[in-house]
């Protein structure tokens, strides 16, 4: 009797184990278009950016690392669409837009760092490409909202 006990809290015990090994594993279920908005902003000034994944992924080949980092803006590596991986705000915690009475602290403001790591990335890409095709304008990047 004792013996039966056992193996069936092993068995139910190395199913859960499974269960939770799999459900960390799993990753988040991530869509092709993300809309870039988030809590920290009461009301955005400007429409929200719609990223794609597909576009950025797939059809640029650019690796998940290049937008998300480690925290010495080294690419993250092995990464790939469904990985979970933090929002820039757990890192780059103030909403809002660099104060210049905060020197050195650029990066501490989301939509600084945001802007700083797409319009950068797309203003190298033109660069290297010779040509505009990366929006690196606001308006390109933050359509006007429909009425």
């Amino acid at each position: 009797m004792k013996r039966r006990s056992i193996l069936l809290l092993a068995t139910i015990f190395g199913f859960a184990a499974m269960y939770a090994a799999t459900g960390a594993f799993a990753g988040t279920d991530v869509g092709d278009m993300i809309k870039m908005e988030n809590k920290a902003y009461e009301k955005h000034k400007k429409a929200i950016v719609e990223f794609s994944h597909k576009k950025h992924n797939i059809d640029y080949k650019i690796s998940c690392g290049e937008c998300h980092h480690d925290e010495h803006n080294k690419p993250i590596e092995g990464l790939k669409i469904g990985d979970d991986v933090q929002n820039c705000i757990e890192c780059h915690k103030i909403a809002g837009k660099f104060k210049k009475d905060a020197p050195g602290k650029k990066l501490d403001y989301h939509a600084d760092a945001i802007h700083g790591n797409c319009v950068g990335c797309h203003k190298a890409t033109n660069k290297a490409a010779g040509n505009k095709n990366a929006p690196a304008t606001c308006t390109k990047c933050h359509p006007k909202a429909a009425k």
